[in-house]
């Protein structure tokens, strides 16, 4: 008998549309998928453990990777997933990611989502380092997974994206769990354990909030594309919100970009 297909949860532009199939996980493919494809087999040849293998397309047409077995974190978040360790072991498992693909040249592939030219260096980043994009075991991050952003960036974009969302990056009254009240730690915690140049420190800040309007633009054109998820997402708070933490970045770039040199 063929093996069930179960459905895996998190992420939004495919929802419903990952599943799982024994040790495998199959995934609809994407004009950029034969870029994506590429990334994974370097990733592979030089050994780098934390993202899945690409193992070919099945009779539906669809991407078959490596199944990776752990925990993603999803709403709502435990406990484990907010500490100071699993934050310290994102930015641990992001630089070794960039240590891996650093060599990697790809000539005359086509990438998802074009990232801004300031935060472009020639490296391959990910560019979607989010809480359910990371893959954990007992409450470290040893994966990452859902590379249909990924493309041309830097380190500075894929660690501001990162620090974004798991310091997180955005005003108080919008953090619902124990964060709350520990963005400029956290901050400035991932910014250390990441080991991040002193050069990117004084650029981070900015990149954040580059990158919160990069990704929310990508949301709003989603929606307005009749995307069912990215539709739901914006219209339910989201628009609100980007224009709240918009705001905030302004109010605070001081007292953040403090927290990252003192």
């Amino acid at each position: 008998m063929p093996a069930a297909e179960v459905e895996l949860v998190g992420g939004t532009a495919n929802r419903g549309l990952v599943v799982r199939v024994g040790d495998t996980v199959r995934r609809p493919l994407r004009a950029s998928s034969t870029a994506t494809h590429a990334l994974l087999r370097h990733l592979e040849s030089v050994g780098f453990q934390g993202a899945p293998a690409f193992l070919g397309v099945d009779a539906q047409g669809r991407e078959v990777l490596s199944y990776l077995p752990g925990e993603t974190v999803t709403a709502p978040y435990p406990s484990w997933s907010m500490t100071d360790e699993a934050l310290d072991s994102v930015a641990h498992l992001l630089r070794t990611y960039h240590e891996a693909v650093a060599d990697f040249r790809p000539i005359g592939l086509e990438w998802a989502e074009p990232v801004p030219a300031d935060y472009v260096t020639g490296l391959i980043s990910h560019n979607d380092p989010n809480l359910d994009n990371v893959v954990f075991r007992d409450g470290v991050a040893v994966a990452l997974i859902d590379f249909d952003l990924a493309g041309p960036g830097s380190p500075l974009w894929d660690v501001a994206t990162a620090v974004r969302l798991w310091a997180p990056l955005r005003p108080d009254a919008d953090i619902h769990d124990v964060r709350r009240g520990h963005t400029l730690t956290r901050l400035r915690r991932f910014a250390d354990a990441y080991n991040l140049t002193d050069a990117d420190r004084l650029r981070l800040v900015d990149a954040a909030a580059d990158n919160h309007i990069w990704c929310m633009d990508y949301v709003r054109r989603g929606s307005e594309a009749g995307h069912p998820w990215f539709h739901q997402r914006w219209t339910t708070g989201e628009a609100e919100l980007t224009d709240r933490t918009n705001t905030w970045f302004k109010q605070t770039a001081a007292a953040l970009r403090q927290a990252l040199l003192d």
